[in-house]
C-alpha cells in the first residue's frame, strides 16, 4: 500500500475529492427495509418484539425485568475498571463539562416604553435518549460527550441505550462513563430496535424527545426513519480527517494524525493538503511504516487506498480553497502560523491549530465536543452542543398603546395576502376609532 501523491500544479486528476464527498455508510442495499420492518414491529408490539428482536441480533436473552442495567451491575462495572481510566474518565468529564457549560443561554426579555415586552424563553428538552454502541468494543468517551452537553443544558430525563454483550452484560467501562456522567437509567438494548423503542416507547422504555448518538447503518437509517416522531442530532456518515501543512511539519506527527482516522473505518477518509513535496514524500513514506505496525492495520490499508490521499498545492491559498470545499469532520492546520490561515477557514467540524494539537486530543481531553458534522457536512451543520438539547419559544406581550402604533400596518399586511380574520382579529380591537 502507497498512498498516491497528487500534485495540482500538474493539473492531475482530482476528482476523487467529489468521490470522497459523495461516499457514505448509508448506500447498503435492503437495509433500510430491513430497519422499516423493525421499527414497525418494535411500534407496534413494543416490549415483546424489542426483546425478540434483541435475542435475533445480538443473541442475548432478556426479560422486561432485565432489560434495564440495574444499580448492582453498575457497581460491579466499577469493580472491573482499572482506577487509573476512571481518573481518566473523571478528567475527561470535568473538561468536557466546564467546556459546555460557556455554551448555555439564557432567557430574556426586552421592554419598550410603549408598554410592549419582546423576548425569548429558553428551556431544555424534558427527555432525551442517548445510543452508544458496544456489539464489538466500548466508547465511554461517547458516552461523556453525548450526556454532558444535555446535563449541562438542564434536560431533567436522560436515558441511555446500548447493546449487551452476549453474556446479558454491558462493557463495564461504559458503565462507569455513564454513572460518572450522571446517568442511572440505562438499558440493554441496540441497533433499529433501541432508536424505535427511545422513538414511540415501550412497556418498560419510555419515549423521549429527542435521539443523539452514533451507531452502525442500521442505527443510522433507523434515527433517519424515525425524524419527525422524535428530534435527532444528525445521521453520521464516515469519519474524515485533513490536514493543511507546511515545510515546519514533523512527517511522523502527519502521518500518525492521518492513521488515527484511518483505523475508524474502510471508508475513512485521510488527506493531507500541502505546499511542501518533500513533505508530502516523507509522510508517504512515514504512512506504509506505521501502518505495518498497528494493530487494525487491514482497515488501515482499505481506508488509505479508497479515499485516502497526499495532495502537493502551489501555495496555500489553494490549499485552503480545497479545505472549505471539502468541509472535513476534523481539520488540522500544522504550520508555522496557524492562527493566520484560521481566519480563512470556512467549513471544518473542529479546528486543530499547530503541531501539538493532535485529533485524538479532542476525542477524549480536550473538553469541545467530538460528536461533529462529516460528509461535507460542516457547511452548514455544527459539533453537538448545549443548543442541541434547548428549545426556545418566543414571547410577545403588547400593551394597548403599542398595539395601537402598529395596528394598520398589520391590517395593510394581513390584506395584501387576503387574509382577512387576520385583518379582522387587529381591526376589532379599534372599533371606536
Amino acid at each position: 500500500m502507497k498512498i498516491p501523491v497528487l500534485y495540482t500544479k500538474k493539473q492531475e486528476d482530482t476528482s476523487f475529492l467529489q468521490q470522497i464527498l459523495d461516499r457514505s455508510q448509508l448506500n447498503y442495499g435492503n437495509a433500510q427495509e430491513v430497519v422499516d420492518e423493525i421499527i414497525q414491529s418494535v411500534r407496534l408490539e413494543k416490549d415483546q418484539a424489542l426483546l425478540a428482536l434483541t435475542l435475533k441480533f445480538d443473541g442475548v436473552q432478556l426479560t422486561k425485568n432485565t432489560l434495564r442495567v440495574t444499580e448492582e451491575e453498575i457497581n460491579e462495572a466499577y469493580e472491573k475498571v482499572d482506577a487509573e481510566l476512571i481518573r481518566v474518565i473523571r478528567r475527561s468529564a470535568e473538561r468536557i463539562r466546564d467546556f459546555h457549560q460557556k455554551q448555555k443561554q439564557n432567557s430574556w426579555f426586552d421592554p419598550d416604553d410603549k408598554g410592549s415586552i419582546l423576548g425569548q424563553m429558553v428551556r431544555p428538552l424534558e427527555s432525551v435518549g442517548v445510543y452508544v454502541p458496544g456489539g464489538k468494543a466500548a466508547y465511554p468517551s461517547s458516552v461523556l460527550m453525548n450526556v454532558i452537553p444535555a446535563q449541562v443544558a438542564g434536560v431533567p430525563n436522560i436515558i441511555m441505550a446500548t447493546p449487551a454483550q452476549k453474556d446479558g452484560k454491558i462493557y463495564p467501562t461504559t458503565l462507569v462513563a455513564a454513572k460518572e456522567a450522571g446517568i442511572n437509567e440505562i438499558y440493554k438494548m441496540g441497533g433499529a430496535q433501541a432508536i424505535a423503542a427511545l422513538a414511540f416507547g415501550t412497556e418498560t422504555v419510555p419515549k423521549v424527545n429527542k435521539i443523539v448518538g452514533p451507531g452502525n447503518i442500521y442505527v443510522a437509517l433507523a434515527k433517519r426513519t424515525v425524524y419527525g416522531y422524535v428530534n435527532i442530532d444528525s445521521v453520521a456518515g464516515p469519519s474524515e480527517i485533513l490536514i493543511l501543512a507546511d515545510d515546519s511539519a514533523n512527517p511522523i506527527f502527519v502521518a500518525a494524525d492521518l492513521l488515527s482516522q484511518a483505523e475508524h473505518d474502510e471508508i475513512a477518509s485521510s488527506i493531507l493538503i500541502t505546499d511542501s513535496e518533500a513533505l508530502a514524500l516523507q509522510v508517504q513514506e512515514e504512512l506504509q511504516k506505521q501502518t505495518a505496525l498497528l494493530s487494525r492495520k487491514e482497515i488501515i490499508t482499505k481506508s488509505l487506498e479508497n479515499f485516502g490521499a497526499i495532495i502537493v498545492v502551489e501555495d496555500f491559498e489553494q490549499a485552503i480553497a480545497l479545505s472549505n470545499d471539502i468541509a472535513p469532520e476534523h481539520l488540522e492546520i500544522c504550520t508555522r502560523a496557524p492562527f493566520e490561515i484560521l481566519p480563512y477557514i470556512k467549513n471544518a467540524g473542529a479546528i486543530f491549530m499547530g503541531h501539538y494539537s493532535p485529533e485524538p486530543l479532542g476525542d477524549y481531553m480536550a473538553g469541545p465536543n467530538h460528536v461533529l458534522p462529516t460528509s461535507g457536512t460542516a457547511k452548514f451543520f455544527s459539533p453537538l452542543s448545549v443548543d442541541d438539547f434547548i428549545k426556545k419559544s418566543s414571547i410577545i406581550s403588547f400593551s394597548e398603546a403599542s398595539l395601537k402604533d402598529l395596528y394598520k400596518d398589520i391590517i395593510t399586511f394581513a390584506e395584501a395576502e387576503a387574509l382577512t380574520a387576520h385583518a379582522n382579529a387587529v381591526r376589532v380591537r379599534f372599533s371606536n376609532e
